[in-house]
């Protein structure tokens, strides 16, 4: 019943997460795309920095944008805050579901940090609070935040500061969802700590007659832009489970590096064409993005392997006594593992049949990568690895 409630548990929290940061990023872009597109008239109200014409659902918009904001405000001035708060909560629930209660399966690798439970958990929840602290203290409010492009390169060496470290102390997708967390927990602490605080100041003065600080408003846009060229690469991180060709890489951290890279130039790429820049200030983006992709490519590709071991070729018996011994536990109609009331994603490990069925995803899972099994619990030798190897490459 445990293991029942916690499936359902993860479900409930994975979609609640999905629905919510779906919300916060389409008014990301929406607004980072219509920051974009404001121009300025002949005719604009009094305070107005620029206005848009906008067509959608068979009616038209016009859109203006005041920078610090008009001397009265309606009474019904609609916030943008709760998508981003439900994001970060329904994420770090999800965290702590999948992998604090389940730490030495998803979280632990003891060949980096045979560390307890409680031990990783904690330095999980220090690091994304250290995070916060330098990017917003000692980066963004001391005198590198007033350089555009030094800021860039000290938040991206920050993140991959941080991805150094979860590399070689986590398991693989425990190191790449710690990195997707620490990136999440900045762009919702901005929201939070600045953006919406910032907004209430403004508002709070406004109504006391004084003229606000514009300031206030510019540090807003700063953080609102961050998140926006932040949102694609920390999408990539969060379903990066799926994919151990990333997250069990021996140099993932370098990974995790062209994956902001190339996310960035993307997003990029697109605000500025939103704006409407012509190709030729914007065409350096996609070359750059592209050599990324090649590295990941490059870095990533299979190397040739033997149909034997040794000269010796792997019998279907050989490669049966593995699974019974590293796969079934978990992968067989009635599991007998505690984690697991059904065999992960239906895949049944029992018979020779279904272990050539399944022989890319075990290929993958256990030989490209140690992503299985989870945590390496049953303690599967590089021999063991290289004899499924082996097995595969003769099919």
């Amino acid at each position: 019943m445990t293991t029942f409630l916690a499936e359902w548990a993860n479900i409930l929290l994975r979609w609640a997460h999905l629905v919510a940061g779906i919300g916060w990023i389409g008014t990301s872009f929406y607004f980072i795309a219509l920051d974009l597109s404001l121009k300025k008239r002949a005719r604009m109200n009094p305070g107005v920095y620029g206005t848009a014409w906008e067509v959608h659902g068979g009616g038209f918009y016009h859109v203006e944008k005041y920078m610090v904001a008009p001397k009265e405000l309606p009474e019904d001035l609609i916030w943008y805050k709760w998508e981003a708060y439900l994001t970060f909560l329904t994420g770090f629930a999800l965290l702590t579901v999948q992998y604090y209660f389940n730490a030495r399966a998803y979280l632990i690798e003891p060949d980096l940090w045979n560390a307890r439970p409680g031990d990783a958990i904690l330095v999980s929840i220090l690091s994304l609070a250290a995070g916060w602290f330098v990017y917003d203290r000692l980066l963004c409010r001391s005198f590198i935040g007033r350089n555009t492009t030094l800021l860039a390169v000290s938040v991206f060496a920050l993140i991959m500061a941080f991805s150094y470290l979860f590399t070689h102390i986590y398991s693989g997708r425990g190191a790449f969802i710690h990195v997707g967390a620490l990136v999440g927990t900045i762009m919702a602490a901005n929201v939070f700590a600045v953006i919406i605080p910032n907004q209430k100041k403004i508002t709070a003065s406004l109504l006391k007659g004084e003229d606000p600080d514009p300031s206030l408003g510019a540090t807003g846009k700063q953080r609102s832009v961050h998140n926006n060229y932040l949102t694609l690469p920390v999408l990539l991180m969060m379903v990066s489970n799926h994919y151990p060709i990333l997250t069990n890489h021996p140099h993932s951290w370098i990974l995790v590096a062209l994956i902001l890279v190339v996310g960035a130039m993307a997003r990029h790429f697109l605000n500025r064409h939103e704006a409407g820049d012509p190709f030729q200030k914007i065409w350096w983006t996609l070359p750059v993005a592209t050599a990324g992709l090649a590295v990941a490519l490059v870095m990533t590709a299979p190397a040739p392997r033997e149909a034997t071991v040794d000269g010796v070729q792997v019998t279907d018996a050989d490669v049966l006594a593995i699974s019974a011994r590293h796969c079934t536990a978990c992968h067989a109609a009635k599991p007998t593992h505690e984690g697991f009331a059904e065999p992960p994603k239906g895949v049944v490990l029992t018979d020779v049949a279904k272990l050539r069925q399944y022989a890319a995803l075990i290929d993958q899972q256990a030989v490209k990568s140690d992503a299985m099994p989870l945590g390496n619990e049953t303690g599967m030798t590089a021999d063991e690895r290289r004899a499924l190897g082996a097995w595969i490459a003769a099919q």
